[in-house]
């Protein structure tokens, strides 16, 4: 029971996060707060949005827990949040592994195919 829990919240969560990182704007929004903290205002401006517009895409970034926002008086200033992506990077990492993997075993069956081909070239001219 606790490891089902575990599995859904795990992919509750690689959901959002891949969710949120799917939209341009969004992924623009995290890169401009990489280098600065900026007001919803702000962020609307940047990407010639509406505020609602821009709000709604903090929200989907902070419900990832991608972000972080404090409202001081009229003001929703819009943070970086603390988590990582560190789940995620696994989850593209095992995937990658896999493809990898798949890819090579490809490539030997391409050459072995060519190996023959080449042999049976050879017999129908001698």
């Amino acid at each position: 029971m606790i490891l089902n829990h575990m599995v859904q919240y795990t992919e509750s969560r690689l959901n959002a996060s891949f969710a949120a990182l799917s939209d341009t704007t969004r992924r623009g929004v995290l890169e401009q707060l990489r280098r600065a903290d900026a007001s919803i205002t702000d962020l609307a401006g940047k990407f010639h949005m509406t505020l609602t517009g821009m709000k709604k895409h903090v929200d989907v970034l902070e419900q990832a827990g991608l972000v972080t926002t404090e409202k001081v008086g009229r003001v929703r200033t819009c943070k970086l949040g603390r988590r990582r992506l560190d789940e995620e990077a696994a989850w593209i990492e095992r995937h990658r592994q896999l493809w990898t993997a798949r890819f090579d075993e490809l490539d030997e069956v391409v050459e072995e195919l060519k190996r023959k081909e080449k042999g049976d070239g050879r017999k129908k001219r001698g």
